[in-house]
Parts: structure tokens; C-alpha cells; sequence
């Protein structure tokens, strides 16, 4: 998900610069959230996680001169994994188990919960990025589905005002989330 132009930008040539130091921010600011979705997208399978991880890892190393390390990375390794999760599913589908019963175990994640997890992940990552008090309102009417009232009561601010925030921080959504290349 490099922008148009920063091609290049990432690599260095001493040692410690380029793909390997890009990387090493990457896992060290990412793996825990990409850790999690992963497990996730597994059914909680921590072996095949780990494996998932480290390919998506590998890919953001050899694809490094493509990343530009000042863009939101989180939606780029979620999209990376992702794949790698559905190609995995996909090949182990088109194989017959290895022992009886030895498909897929049940419950693990279609690729419409798929989909849904990666889009709760980058709105999560969007509404983060929005000033506070647009995050608060959001917060109280989206995700805890509170009136209008409700949630002008509980933040101490007139209706009025609430569903004005409102407004403008769903637009202020919408934005960053086209920035992202997010269609809403």
C-alpha cells in the first residue's frame, strides 16, 4: 500500500537501514494487533498463527522498497495476512485430510467473517486516528448504540451539539478512510 512515488524511499544502503530496519519497526510496533487478528482469522490456531505472521513479516521485507514508512502500515500486514490465511485455507480444502476427520476444524472464520474482522480492524485503526471529542461521540452512539439523548447526556453536552459532532466526525470518518483506500 505504498502511496504513488515512494518507491525506493524505504531502503538504505549502510548497515541497519533499509528493509531490515523497516521490518523491525514494523514487528516491534505490530505484531502484537496483527498477532491478534491473526489468531483470529485461525480460530485461535497459535502454531498456524505464528506461521502467518512470519510470512507477512517476509513479505513486508521483501516488498519493503514498495511500503512507505510514513503511510498507516496496520491495513497493508491485515490485508497481507489475510491472503495468506485464505490461500492456506484454500489449499488445505483442495487437499483430502490427512487422517479421518482432519479437515479444517469447525468454527473456524468463512471469508465473510473474514472480511467483516479486517473491516473492524481498520475502522478501529481509522477512529483512533480522529480527534477525541470525535472519537467520544462516535464511541457513545455507534458502537454503544445510545440515543441521541443518551449520549448527550452521558458526555454533558446539549443534543444540539451531540448530533452536530456527530456529523462532522462521521465525515471526518469517511475521509480518513478514503485516505486509507477504504470505500464506505
Amino acid at each position: 500500500m505504498a502511496a504513488p512515488g515512494t518507491a525506493g524511499r524505504a531502503a538504505g544502503t549502510g548497515p541497519g537501514t533499509g528493509p531490515e530496519r523497516l521490518v523491525a519497526g514494523l514487528y516491534r510496533d505490530h505484531h502484537r494487533p496483527l498477532m491478534a487478528l491473526v489468531l483470529r482469522l485461525t480460530g485461535g490456531d497459535r502454531g498456524w498463527a505464528e506461521d502467518v505472521v512470519r510470512e507477512t513479516m517476509t513479505r513486508a521485507w521483501r516488498g519493503a522498497d514498495r511500503i512507505d514508512p510514513a503511510a498507516p502500515v496496520m491495513p497493508w500486514l491485515a490485508a497481507v495476512a489475510r491472503r495468506i490465511v485464505v490461500d492456506q485455507r484454500r489449499r488445505r480444502g483442495t487437499r483430502p485430510p490427512e487422517a479421518p476427520g482432519g479437515g479444517p476444524p469447525a468454527g473456524r472464520a468463512g471469508a465473510d467473517e473474514i472480511d467483516r474482522l479486517l473491516r473492524r480492524v481498520v475502522i478501529a485503526d481509522a477512529l483512533e486516528s480522529l480527534p477525541a471529542p470525535q472519537r467520544e461521540v462516535l464511541t457513545e452512539t455507534v458502537l454503544r448504540g445510545r440515543t441521541a439523548g443518551e449520549a448527550a447526556q452521558a458526555l454533558g453536552v446539549p443534543v444540539g451539539t451531540l448530533k452536530s459532532r456527530v456529523h462532522h466526525a462521521l465525515r471526518a470518518l469517511h475521509a480518513v478512510l478514503r485516505e486509507r483506500g477504504v470505500t464506505v
